[in-house]
């Protein structure tokens, strides 16, 4: 759902011509998500020929060098080949390096000096887009040396693209905004939740908005409740010294979690714009129930923390045996929580939600229950109906699926669960966009709707912050669950009080349905 400008209604429309900064190119990021995205720009027309990428990090680099990292990149991760020698080649002259001490200003200089060489070259209209792949403690003094070095004094346009973490909690978020604010407008800042660029999150508000058949039903009257599911098989891995000071709460619930619940949740926009999408978003946000007490946590969130256990037949170690995981560590891998949007739309709506490390598969599921029909009415007082479901997946397979009732093939009047499918994978395969070729297309338009504004940021954080405060208590309980279970026994607990269930993901729960569409497995 985009507005429509003249851009965006012409999707293979190129970006306007640019100087890409990506800082940090020797990082991981880099080689797994930018480079890649770039080139199947490229090769789509989404990029024309006035742009120039130049790479930025402190480690010594030819432009061959780079090139050839960049080439090694797209070959291991982009999901098109480079096999079109002339295509490649056209491609990577737009590459350069140059290492740069950020703390330095006068290395800024002559990255500028460098920037009036590419524009000439390229014909470039003095566009500038800075990607900093970097930490967030870095963002403040990088951009005051990008504006002290005199790279913003251009008549065309700069934007700043950052990556998340922004902030530990509301006080740091603030802090780094601050120092963002003296140098960029917040029309320039372009905060990358790579979620948002996902196919199936962005389908949310298309599905609610374009068919009559759902926003009627989208509200209180007619939804029992939400759950949002975003489970990943794999544990802390190499990031564990990192994850130990973050945890699952400021990784995944302040972003992610909470975003795809603020557009589940939000009103129409009035217009198809990105300041009033996000203006919707921003209200669902603040409609947030919070947390009054310490008490209140501990009955709507769940806080756990994997075991040792097993998936697959593979024996899996606890959290707390991880490299650079503290012995004693009490971070969250594992976070559930029962919340409530207190509007006229959703109120007594519980949403549930959950992410966690180590679960038994890797899925986003966002799963709308509907409210059965009456009991005693009609077929009600003689069969066990299921409730109708609505099933968006995210992530890894993309697409939606429809639960209702129907009769039973040559029965009278048996009834069966039947699930209508639609499974975008299926159509489009691997050739998905990916999150990234999407986001980094969207800020060279200026298009900003997929892109978290400040004052979200600040409502996410003000809401998890609470949760933080709580888990600072000796009296609050971190719950154990073993590598490869579901997470906690109390976040099943959590549902039961209020007469649900977690329904399976993946089509798990399918075994006794009838497939319109066929099964997705």
């Amino acid at each position: 759902m985009r507005h429509m400008t003249d851009v965006s209604k012409q999707e293979s429309i190129a970006a306007a011509g640019a100087v890409y900064y990506l800082f940090g190119a020797t990082g991981d990021l880099a080689r797994r998500k930018l480079f890649p995205a770039l080139f199947s720009l490229y090769k789509e027309g989404k990029l024309a020929e006035d742009f120039a990428v130049v790479g930025l990090a402190r480690r010594p680099r030819t432009n061959e060098e780079f090139r050839q990292d960049v080439y090694e990149s797209i070959v291991e991760f982009c999901r098109y080949k480079a096999d079109d020698q002339q295509l490649w080649e056209k491609f990577a002259e737009h590459f350069v390096y140059m290492p740069l001490d950020i703390n330095n200003v006068d290395g800024f200089r002559e990255l500028g000096k460098l920037t009036l060489e590419l524009d000439a070259k390229f014909g470039i209209p003095g566009n500038r887009l800075f990607y900093l792949a970097l930490a967030p403690n870095l963002f403040g003094p990088v951009s005051f040396n990008l504006r002290d070095g005199g790279l913003l004094e251009t008549k065309g346009w700069s934007r700043l693209v950052i990556e998340k973490p922004f902030g530990y909690d509301l006080e740091s978020a603030k802090k780094l905004n601050d120092q963002l604010s003296q140098v960029f407008n917040e029309e320039q800042i372009y905060r990358i939740d790579h979620y948002l660029g996902k196919e199936m999150v962005q389908n949310i508000q298309v599905l609610r908005f374009s068919n009559a058949f759902f926003e009627p039903l989208w509200n209180n009257k007619h939804i029992a409740n939400v759950q949002i599911t975003l489970a990943e098989t794999v544990g802390v891995e190499e990031r564990g010294g990192y994850y130990d000071k973050s945890g699952a709460l400021r990784d995944m619930v302040q972003n992610h979690l909470l975003q795809m619940l603020s557009m589940i949740a939000m009103e129409p926009p009035s217009r198809l714009h990105p300041e009033d999408i996000r203006d919707e978003k921003v209200k669902a946000l603040r409609s947030l129930r919070p947390f009054a007490s310490d008490e209140d946590v501990a009955r709507n969130v769940v806080r756990g923390q994997y075991g040792a256990g097993a998936l697959k037949g593979k024996e899996l170690p606890a959290y707390r045996q991880e490299d650079s995981v503290a012995l004693e560590s009490k971070t969250e891998t594992y976070v559930g929580a029962r919340v409530f949007v207190d509007n006229f739309r959703w109120a007594g709506v519980p949403f549930y939600i959950r992410t966690g490390k180590r679960l038994p598969v890797k899925t986003t599921e966002v799963v709308i229950e509907f409210k059965n029909v009456p009991d005693n009415v009609l077929f009600a007082n003689r069969h066990d109906l299921s409730p109708n479901l609505l099933v968006i997946r995210v992530n890894p397979m993309e697409g939606i699926y429809i639960k209702i009732n129907a009769k039973k093939p040559g029965s009278d009047n048996a009834i069966q669960p039947v699930v209508m499918e639609f499974c975008q994978s299926c159509l489009i395969g691997i050739n998905t966009p990916e999150a990234y070729e999407r986001l980094i297309y969207d800020a060279a338009r200026g298009e900003s709707t997929y892109f978290t504004r400040w004052d979200e940021v600040a409502q996410a954080w003000a809401f998890v912050d609470r949760m933080a405060q709580a888990w600072k208590e000796e009296t609050s309980e971190l719950h154990g669950y073993a590598a490869g279970s579901w997470g906690p026994a109390r976040m099943d607990e959590l549902l039961g009080e209020d007469g649900f269930f977690w329904w399976p993901v993946n089509g798990q729960d399918e075994d006794n349905v009838i497939w319109i569409s066929g099964s997705p497995k």
